[in-house]
């Protein structure tokens, strides 16, 4: 009796040759534009990224081995 529910789930070759026609379709579309796609989602996370950066302007601390590394010739 529960056997002729499974019968909803056969999927034959004419069903499942459309679906991965379309997959496929879609994975061709995807891999054309892949460049812009990450660069764009790339875009997107840098926007909502704390930045990391120091700040460019900041002053930098010169230790005494450098002062004197950059006396000697």
């Amino acid at each position: 009796m529960h056997f002729r529910l499974l019968a909803f789930f056969y999927g034959g070759p004419d069903q499942i040759m459309t679906v991965t026609s379309g997959l496929a379709s879609l994975v061709g579309v995807l891999l054309i534009f892949w460049h812009k796609i990450v660069t764009t989602f790339f875009k997107v996370v840098r926007m909502f990224r704390k930045s990391d950066d120091p700040v460019p302007n900041a002053p930098v601390e010169v230790t005494s081995s450098q002062a004197t590394s950059e006396k000697t010739p």
